[in-house]
């Protein structure tokens, strides 16, 4: 036995060391059982209504057998498509501009404390700031204010991320585009943004991954549409709401719906995570 592990110094702290890690692996393992026990219950009850029909029929009547999710989706995508095209250019040149322009500004201070406020604020006060500042005004739920609503919960996500992937490149690397003459914007744009697109392109997935199953904004924006609606500027049905609605249901139909779109909305986020976690992840080491 070596004279080190006699040490009663050394023992104490290799105890504490192993308590340590048997507390993490614990830790661990009591986070992912609930999480495979949440995944395998939406599997096991969202899976028996699962069919072509529910992809492809819009949601039944109260009462009615059958049905499916399809006015749902379309809903879904449509609002979710659109608030990724409102973010996404807005969250991207706010980034570059902290990134850029902000560093000793006050400006851009009161910025990223806005954006860390928006960051951590609960959904259902920007659902409700949008019902009053929009939907109160225009007196109809739409497509279009459901979609701002998301988009307001999705900028904060894409301009901390790109900020953060921005300050990730390497002072020299700027150093040398200034001073081969290259200007301020052109450096930006086509160095720093170049460098770190795959950082910021998981940001973007991150976003659309957290706004994919808001709820409480779209109660208060877009409400719901038995119908299949196109018409961003009427109510539009979307995944979230209707499992909110089918799931409280007492049809047995229905709430066998709610379990689907849950599966849905769950493994597609699921999806979006891991995408943004190995592909862009690896682009971004080579």
């Amino acid at each position: 036995m070596s004279q080190a592990s006699m040490n009663p110094v050394y023992r104490n702290r290799l105890m504490k060391h192993k308590i340590g890690i048997a507390l993490s692996t614990a830790a661990m393992a009591f986070g992912v059982f609930f999480l495979m026990w949440i995944l395998s219950t939406l599997v096991i009850k969202g899976v028996g209504s699962l069919s072509w029909e529910a992809l492809t029929v819009a949601t039944p009547a109260p009462g009615e057998e059958g049905g499916g999710l399809a006015n749902a989706l379309i809903g879904s995508l449509m609002m979710v498509g659109f608030a990724t095209l409102i973010s996404t250019p807005i969250g991207i040149l706010a980034g570059i501009y902290l990134a850029e322009y902000g560093e000793r500004n006050w400006f851009s201070d009161v910025t990223r404390f806005v954006t860390d406020i928006m960051l951590s604020a609960p959904s259902v006060v920007i659902g409700l700031f949008v019902y009053a500042i929009y939907v109160a005004h225009i007196k109809h739920f739409s497509g279009w204010a459901g979609s701002l609503a998301i988009s307001l919960i999705a900028i904060p996500v894409v301009v901390r991320t790109t900020d953060n992937m921005l300050a990730l490149v390497p002072i020299s690397l700027r150093e040398a585009a200034f001073a081969l003459g290259a200007p301020r914007w052109k450096v930006a744009l086509f160095i720093r943004i170049k460098a770190v697109k795959a950082g910021i392109l998981t940001g973007v997935l991150l976003a659309v991954a957290r706004i994919s199953g808001e709820t409480a904004p779209l109660l208060f924006t877009a409400l719901n549409n038995q119908f299949t609606n196109t018409d961003m500027n009427k109510p539009m049905a979307n995944l979230p709401v209707v499992i909110y609605q089918f799931a409280m249901s007492p049809y047995d139909n229905w709430r066998g719906l709610a379990w689907t779109g849950a599966l849905l909305v769950t493994f597609s986020v699921l999806a979006l995570n891991i995408l943004s976690r190995t592909v862009f992840s690896q682009k971004n080491q080579h």
